[in-house]
């Protein structure tokens, strides 16, 4: 992936980082986009020593004029975007009954339009270079359950925009994967299990490098193939 250019959204912490270390362990110039410019730092020192290359970015993704300004100064630096990784999203807890409407919205505002106006804005980028997006969705995504009913719903609203944009740019020669990831050891997935007052035991979870590397093997697929979907969940068989 030497001189594959490629921008990352939530690159600050679990998959989105483990995704963009990836990619710029295997040569790739990426753009980290967080909005903690301290974790960011810790990326790039991180990846000093790759092939490739780390450049942070601070936005606020929930911001559409600096939603606007991350399109706009890619498409002044880069003469295209090979890949465009959505790995940015947020995740509350509660019940339907008594879950505030102002959660939802909240959830609503980076889980799913952030993505839809990045997207739209990155589009010409994408065209020019017959890129590959991909959406880092969540198994919430294909199911639901009890309390979880508001961040589903976001992510049931992702996956409709991927199935769509699929549809309407494969003629372009971009290919769109959505990643369906169950329980992954993050931060995130630490504050859920506060709510759930769960123990929080990473090791029996999904790693962010394993999600990573179902990423990176689809982008290596032959431009003959894509991957839409696919479905990754913690094998807790393995953990004996």
């Amino acid at each position: 992936m030497t001189g594959t250019r490629a921008l990352v959204t939530g690159a600050s912490s679990g998959i989105g980082r483990a995704v963009a270390l990836a990619l710029a362990g295997r040569g790739a110039r990426v753009w980290a986009v967080g909005r903690k410019l301290e974790t960011l730092g810790e990326l790039e020192r991180d990846a000093r020593d790759v092939p490739g290359s780390v450049e942070s970015l601070v936005c606020d993704l929930t911001d559409d004029d600096q939603v606007r300004g991350l399109a706009t100064s890619a498409g002044s630096q880069l003469a295209g975007l090979d890949v465009l990784v959505h790995a940015a999203g947020v995740h509350s807890m509660g019940a339907i009954e008594s879950a505030s409407v102002d959660e939802l919205d909240w959830q609503y505002r980076s889980n799913v339009r952030a993505v839809y106006l990045l997207t739209q804005a990155l589009l010409p980028l994408l065209r020019a270079s017959r890129a590959d997006v991909v959406f880092v969705n969540s198994s919430a995504g294909l199911r639901s359950r009890a309390v979880v009913g508001q961040y589903s719903a976001t992510k049931h609203a992702l996956k409709a925009i991927a199935d769509t944009l699929r549809q309407e740019v494969n003629a372009s020669g971009i290919r769109v994967l959505s990643v369906y990831p169950g329980r992954t050891a993050s931060p995130l997935q630490e504050s859920v299990h506060r709510h759930e007052g769960l123990a929080y035991r990473p090791e029996l979870l999904l790693q962010p490098e394993d999600v990573a590397s179902v990423v990176l093997a689809a982008l290596d697929l032959s431009r003959t193939a894509e991957v839409t979907d696919v479905s990754v969940r913690p094998f807790v068989g393995g953990q004996r």
